[in-house]
């Protein structure tokens, strides 16, 4: 009885233990060096880094000519947010004719920007208790 009990408390914890272990996701495009070294600078055109390094996550909103590669490695652990372990972003430049310019990585200095998760106030909607419950009054009568 006592080496069945000692099983199952071991048991027990591998369980928890396992539930507690980190879940890796990986998300976008996370590009490797040697991907990156084969797009030539002044020879490279935008569809031989299509078919190089694949479409761009995004492209810049007020030139066309500028190609983002996002991606993500992020942990979870458990019922906590996922936390961003890896973060590399690519930024790949064309000139007008659409030959590749210039080929970097971005500094990867993210700005923690705190957001309140509250909810926007809409006013004219503002009723007390008191008015609400007169405001009822009467609806809920029967039809005649």
């Amino acid at each position: 009885m006592k080496n069945l009990l000692k099983a199952s408390f071991c048991c027990l914890i591998l369980i928890i233990v396992a539930g507690c272990s980190p879940v890796t996701a990986q998300r976008g495009s996370m590009l490797e060096d040697y991907q990156i070294s084969e797009v030539k600078i002044g020879e490279s055109s935008q569809s031989d880094v299509l078919r190089i390094i694949g479409s761009p996550t995004t492209q810049s909103t007020f030139n066309s000519n500028i190609w983002y590669y996002i991606g993500q490695e992020t942990e979870k652990r458990g019922i906590l947010d996922s936390e961003v372990v890896k973060e590399r972003v690519i930024i790949v430049s064309f000139n007008d004719e659409g030959i590749v310019e210039s080929v970097g990585e971005s500094s990867g200095d993210r700005m923690d920007i705190p957001y309140a998760r509250g909810k926007t106030p809409t006013h004219g909607n503002d009723l007390t208790f008191t008015q609400q419950l007169l405001g009822n009054m009467g609806r809920f009568n029967a039809p005649q």
